[in-house]
């Protein structure tokens, strides 16, 4: 009876060796099913945070550019602006002086005859090599 109990304990062990075995296996497999799923869906949340971080970036990107747009646009206009009110300035001289120069016939005006230059800062009147600058 030696012989053959042994041999049942050794087919009992081999038995629980492969059962153990086996569950192992199927932990296993369990394991890496749910880690693959895991992956997967770690995947398809990356896109989706990828898609809307793209999205907002645009926006962003969008307003900002419109913002520019706008900041340009305005400063176009003042300076725009400016200049016009400089230019009605420098005409209102004009006027003033040409109004002046034919209300007067004398003989000290007609020595001033000299040349006239526009800037945009202001009016230069040069009478015989004398140069006035007269700002506005």
């Amino acid at each position: 009876e030696g012989p053959k109990l042994e041999s049942r304990q050794d087919r009992k062990w081999r038995a629980i060796k492969i059962q153990a075995w086996w569950r192992g296996t199927l932990v296993r497999r369990t394991l890496q099913h749910a880690a693959l799923r895991a992956w997967i869906i770690q995947c398809w949340w990356r896109t989706i945070l990828m898609r809307v971080t793209e999205r907002k970036r645009q926006k962003a990107l969008i307003d900002f550019a419109c913002r520019e747009r706008a900041v340009v646009k305005l400063q176009s206009l003042i300076r725009m602006w400016r200049v016009h009110w400089r230019y009605c300035q420098v005409l209102n001289a004009i006027y003033v002086i040409q109004c002046h120069w034919q209300c007067h016939n004398c003989q000290t005006c007609a020595s001033l005859r000299g040349h006239c230059v526009i800037t945009s800062t202001h009016l230069q009147l040069a009478e015989k090599g004398h140069c006035v600058s007269c700002p506005q």
